[in-house]
């Protein structure tokens, strides 16, 4: 894609971020069904992001960061599951919770950008 590389974007950034803040945070858990779920789900975010881009077509791109904004959903709601099992605080959920929204409104913005790009492109 035109755009940029996959690194320059603030969105992959800030899920990469998350990624690893999210591993370090559970990697101590002994309910593995959770913490590995946790980590495949932030993980999963950034990946997408960088998959969509180097198929270098707008379409597969859009695909891919929806992709990515489902697996930001699912690391939403096990955010709210492990703070309810005494697993993480309020306070970190509300971080992973907060940040996640964040990530989230920025793929939705990214991909109205390249739907809107792409829409001027065949008129």
């Amino acid at each position: 894609m035109a755009l940029t590389t996959f690194e320059n974007l603030a969105v992959w950034q800030r899920s990469c971020d998350q990624a690893v803040e999210v591993c370090l945070a559970v990697e101590t858990w002994k309910n593995f069904a959770l913490r590995d779920q946790m980590q495949r789900s932030a993980i999963s975010v950034p990946s997408n992001i960088a998959e969509g881009h180097e198929r270098d077509s707008a379409g597969d791109f859009i695909r891919f960061l929806r992709i990515a904004k489902g697996s930001n959903g699912e690391l939403r709601t096990q955010a709210y599951i492990a703070e309810r099992l005494g697993l993480l605080s309020e306070e970190s959920a509300r971080g992973i919770v907060s940040e996640s929204k964040e990530i989230s409104a920025m793929l939705q913005g990214l991909v109205r950008s390249i739907e809107s790009r792409r829409d001027s492109a065949k008129s």
